[in-house]
């Protein structure tokens, strides 16, 4: 069988953009191995109408929504490999099969690589990326910002509207004369005296021991990690990567196409800010693209 569309990644871009094919009568099918980024938080925030439900949660539902409609097809587990044939784009799947779409639309997502060993386990519950995201749930404790990028700096510039806050360069990053005077402005310490352990038990983060020895109180960290495309398939197909603020993301045009006719991205692989509202908005917008290039065809 030969699709009109396969989605790969099933979180909320990919959800998004099965939806509009899927209402469109298109023969969709979905590839998703169950491994969000999104996973390890308890509750996604700032979604309008799903604040504070769990992400896993808005995902099932989105499934169950999906499944009502008989063109939608799903496949549990990876999609390890692709290339471009005549007559659409044939991807290898990790049960051995191999399967064409006529398109394809890439929601596959990045991967974070962590500063510091003790943010792995505390990663989406202490340990943070975004201040919308969950800035209010640690509102009026201390926040500290370990620096990674130059991004920081932004980060530390926000966050005292939540809480007090400092910045720990890590010896990575040196505030300019003016970007100091920015943060005292703002109420932001700087340390800059290395972070070398999150301390807390399990997932919380009580205080960070720094290099000297010294214990400074933080009840979340916020971080910038860089990242990095969670799957081959855009490099497979030829799709155009640009560098953003945290690592490299799929290029693409104001509709999600990327520069490969025919494949389409969206979510946080396709863009340089990262938050579940975009990724549905650009999933849908990558669904509703897919729709018209097979109309148009």
């Amino acid at each position: 069988m030969t699709y009109d569309a396969i989605v790969v990644g099933g979180s909320f871009a990919g959800l998004s953009a099965a939806m509009q094919l899927a209402r469109a009568r298109r023969s969709v099918l979905l590839v998703d191995a169950g491994q969000p980024r999104n996973r390890y938080a308890a509750a996604a925030h700032g979604f309008l109408g799903q604040d504070g439900v769990a992400p896993a949660r808005i995902m099932r539902l989105g499934l169950e929504q999906l499944s009502a409609y008989p063109t939608v097809f799903f496949f549990h587990g990876e999609a390890r490999a692709a290339m471009a044939l005549e007559e659409g784009y044939q991807l290898e799947l990790s049960d051995g099969r191999e399967v064409l779409g006529r398109r394809v639309i890439l929601a596959t997502g990045v991967t974070d690589e962590l500063l510091l060993p003790s943010m792995k386990a505390r990663w989406g519950v202490s340990v943070l990326h975004c201040p919308y995201c969950h800035g209010y749930e640690v509102r009026d404790r201390p926040l500290a910002v370990i620096a990674s990028l130059p991004g920081s700096l932004h980060q530390a510039l926000l966050l005292p509207d939540w809480g007090p806050t400092t910045l720990f360069t890590q010896g990575l990053f040196e505030p300019t004369d003016e970007e100091a005077a920015q943060l005292a402005a703002r109420g932001v310490q700087i340390e800059r005296t290395p972070v070398v352990e999150l301390l807390g038990q399990g997932a919380a983060t009580e205080a960070l021991r720094l290099a000297d020895g010294r214990e400074v109180a933080a009840h979340a960290v916020f971080t910038a990690p860089k990242t990095r495309p969670a799957s081959p398939l855009a490099a497979d197909l030829g799709c155009s990567f640009t560098e953003g603020m945290t690592g490299p993301h799929i290029q693409v045009d104001p509709m999600q196409q990327t520069s490969v006719p025919g494949v389409f991205a969206a979510g946080d692989a396709a863009f340089q800010m990262h938050n579940a509202t975009m990724a549905s908005a650009a999933g849908v917008l990558a669904g509703v693209a897919a729709h018209r290039s097979l109309v148009m065809a």
